[in-house]
């Protein structure tokens, strides 16, 4: 219940902080197209996202007879959740991860990596799974899809605002303050819509971790492989023909694709791997 508040608030920040964005470009009808365009945004997200991401990993849906392990996992798991069978998914990469998608349940799926079911043992793989159909249930999938839409509108109206203000078309070329407050505003809500839909991802992952552990049964099988993931993904070396992550979609894997993007703390999209692991081994 903490996380869902601590999850409703950070939204209900990034709607506000769109509202200011918007009434500070072009009054009560900035406001209105601002909130419009977040709608119109949304939308496309909400019916789309799922394919989207899924082609961009050149994700292959497979069948129980193609991965029966991988397959009778998720059946198993999805029956104990009391959740309508995922599309399960593969995708062609050594890096070792696993994600979720779909705008809820009845149109959710669950993509591992080819990476991953090399590492991990089929009670750690499980951990991984029942993790992911937490994400379903507690829907997730379409919570990350609605804030990085939002934080992504707040992104292109402040850049607007900048080029806006530095060219004279806000407030007129002599109003120096007005430029001055203009081009903050663009580097500041950005950065803060970023800061946001960040700590809604790590939120969400905390969420996940436990969901996924009373699903499985097996806190102790994700703490063992969230510990092989973090060493694996540190130790990857892309091969030949792999697919490799996006920094826009790093915040759906279990732990974080990317090396060397998160130097600080606050810009995390997964929080720390040893938290995780120490939260579920107290479970």
């Amino acid at each position: 219940m903490g996380n869902m508040i601590k999850t409703t608030l950070l939204l209900a920040s990034l709607t506000g902080l769109l509202v200011i964005v918007g009434q500070m470009i072009g009054g009560t009808t900035g406001m209105i197209l601002a909130f419009v365009f977040a709608i119109v945004m949304n939308f496309g997200s909400y019916w789309y996202s799922d394919k989207i991401v899924l082609k961009m990993y050149k994700a292959q849906e497979v069948s129980s007879a193609e991965a029966p392990e991988l397959y009778g996992i998720v059946q198993k798991l999805a029956m104990r959740a009391n959740l309508p069978m995922p599309k399960v998914y593969i995708v062609n990469t050594s890096m070792p991860n696993a994600f979720a998608t779909g705008r809820d349940p009845q149109h959710a799926a669950v993509a591992a990596t080819s990476g991953i079911l090399d590492l991990l043992t089929a009670e750690e793989l499980e951990g991984v799974l029942a993790h992911e159909l937490g994400h379903v249930k507690n829907r997730d999938t379409l919570i990350s899809a609605v804030a990085a839409t939002i934080a992504g509108v707040i992104t292109m109206l402040a850049t607007w605002a900048r080029w806006a203000a530095i060219f004279g078309g806000i407030g007129g070329r002599d109003d120096s303050n007005n430029i001055v407050g203009f081009i903050a505003m663009a580097v500041i809500a950005p950065l803060t819509a970023t800061i946001i839909q960040l700590a809604i991802s790590r939120s969400r992952e905390f969420a996940a971790d436990v969901e996924g552990a009373r699903i499985s049964q097996k806190p102790w099988a994700l703490a063992s492989a969230l510990e092989k993931l973090e060493y694996g993904s540190a130790q990857y070396r892309p091969r030949r023909g792999d697919v490799q992550a996006s920094e826009h979609t790093a915040h759906m894997f279990i732990v974080n694709p990317l090396k060397g993007t998160s130097i600080m703390k606050l810009f995390r999209t997964h929080p720390a791997t040893e938290e995780r692991i120490k939260r579920l081994r107290t479970m």
